[in-house]
């Protein structure tokens, strides 16, 4: 499950996306302009940073910008820069796997359906780039249906 610090990173960057190339964002601006604490903003924007996804300048005339070009940048790699891995159980990751002690992994339909999801998840986030991520257009949503509980 994505959690609110990769929420809040990807949509930092996709405002950083959406600026002209070169050009720095303050970041009160990115926290006022997508609802995120500023706090927990300078964190991510540290983490963002180091991973080299963005670049910073520190004074009066300082701020973010992206390190590289929007459509180079993979939705994937972001979130598990920020999260960490794809899959939903420790068994059914490829970064981070962790052998179950409960279960024989060779017969356990919990994991081999778990990793049916993993590769599902990351086959969208590993081929949409942040450019597409900013520009899909509230026409390009699909609609929500109501469930009845």
């Amino acid at each position: 499950m994505l959690t609110k610090k990769g929420k809040y990173g990807l949509k930092a960057l996709v405002h950083l996306a959406r600026m002209p190339a070169g050009q720095l964002a303050f970041v009160n601006d990115i926290a006022t302009g997508n609802t995120i604490p500023k706090k927990f903003l300078d964190a991510i924007l540290g983490e963002l940073r180091n991973a080299g996804f963005v670049q910073s300048r520190k004074g009066k005339d300082g701020g973010y910008r992206l390190a590289r070009p929007a459509d180079e940048i993979k939705v994937g790699h972001v979130v598990r820069v920020l999260d960490g891995p794809l899959a939903p159980i420790p068994c059914a990751s490829r970064t981070l796997y962790q052998r179950c002690e409960d279960c024989n992994e060779a017969t356990c339909q919990v994991r081999h359906l778990m990793l049916e999801v993993r590769q599902a998840i990351a086959e969208v986030l590993d081929q949409r780039s942040l450019a597409e991520m900013r520009d899909i257009g509230l026409d390009d949503l699909p609609v929500t249906v109501k469930v009845q509980a």
